[in-house]
């Protein structure tokens, strides 16, 4: 027979309501009985019922995830992120891909409707697809990671896409470079064009006379590598590759080192994200670190304001809790706005500049 709440609230001589309270991570328990609770909890191997959990609360007690892709270590390091917070929550994850097709997203976001709390959804796309904005239901709290939306009840975070590739730009003309090839990301993802600009605005301002030199990428190490080739093919080698995010990096630097050539002797070679593995391959990656499980941990944060995880708001004093709720995120949702304008997008996560081996400076410096 299975253990029930009434059991543990028999056991630890208290009421049900203060069991409830207690597992459920209210402040309004003493600390005394907080921990007999728990303790009687542990001892009869009581595990809350998630479905009569979610018709009492009306809540589901899970945050929806929709990304891109699961493949590669930006994506395990983005819900390393949101994950973490989620935990100190006590709410679980519900995770889908879409593998960049935006009619395949339009299908996770609506399998996450009833299942999901709120939705933290990375999307490329929303700005150039109105029927993926169409579908992000008003009804539910959503955050947009890496993208823009003009949907006034849909909250964003994203990275400064284009400062960052600016400073990789004056990064590499002071360190004596001036052919400079950028191999780009998809033409319809945000922040591939957000990088290229950045490029492009950087290299016109810093070398005038220099001719941009794109080569086309999909982010992944295949495109840098074919990219590579490219270069090595070409009558004239740039002296630097500034590739749109790290596995292009890795691939464009395997195909170089590959054919012979040294980095950065022959070739400096630089990426954007900082994944894990930059700093493992040889020569080691110089890249824009994005601190990629912050962005996810940021992103979740953001998420749980709109939800009010706070479950306080349930007790004798919800309505208060619920007015000093509200007040919290106007006043968070104030501090991101600018004076005249009713914006809902946070401050951008900003990228640092990490010189490793790949990237040194033009007769041998660092």
């Amino acid at each position: 027979m299975s253990v029930t709440i009434k059991d543990v609230a028999r056991a630890a001589q208290v009421s049900v309501a203060t069991v409830s309270r207690t597992l459920n991570g209210h402040g309004n328990v003493a600390e005394e009985v907080r921990r007999r609770v728990l303790a009687v909890a542990n001892d009869l191997r009581y595990t809350p019922h998630a479905a009569a959990r979610s018709l009492s609360s009306r809540r589901t007690q899970t945050l929806g995830v929709v990304l891109p892709d699961l493949h590669g270590e930006f994506f395990s390091e983005l819900v390393r992120g949101v994950d973490q917070v989620a935990r100190e929550h006590r709410l679980h994850l519900l995770v889908s891909s879409y593998h960049g097709r935006p009619d395949e997203q339009v299908s996770a976001l609506r399998a996450m409707r009833g299942r999901v709390d709120g939705l933290l959804v990375m999307s490329p796309y929303a700005a150039a697809h109105a029927s993926i904005v169409e579908e992000l239901s008003p009804a539910l709290p959503i955050v947009l990671i890496n993208a823009q939306s003009d949907a006034p009840e849909v909250l964003s975070l994203s990275v400064d896409n284009y400062g960052g590739a600016q400073a990789m730009v004056e990064y590499l003309v002071a360190s004596g470079h001036r052919r400079i090839v950028f191999i780009a990301g998809p033409e319809d993802n945000f922040d591939a064009h957000e990088r290229l600009r950045g490029y492009r605005e950087a290299l016109a301002r810093l070398l005038p006379d220099a001719t941009e030199w794109v080569l086309p990428g999909a982010f992944d190490e295949a495109s840098g590598h074919a990219a590579g080739q490219t270069l090595l093919a070409a009558s004239q080698r740039p002296d630097a590759v500034f590739a749109a995010n790290d596995m292009m990096a890795l691939g464009c630097l395997f195909s170089l080192v590959q054919a012979g050539l040294k980095v950065p002797a022959d070739i400096a070679v630089t990426g954007f994200d900082d994944i894990p593995l930059a700093r493992y391959v040889h020569p080691t990656l110089t890249t824009m670190r994005v601190n990629i499980a912050e962005l996810g941990a940021r992103a979740a944060r953001l998420l749980l304001t709109r939800l009010n995880t706070d479950t306080a708001a349930q007790d004798a004093q919800s309505h208060q809790a619920r007015h000093d709720l509200r007040e919290q995120e106007e006043s968070q949702h104030d501090q991101i706005k600018p004076e005249n304008q009713r914006q809902r997008q946070s401050e951008p996560l900003r990228p640092e500049l990490i010189v490793r081996e790949s990237g040194a400076r033009r007769g041998g410096g660092a």
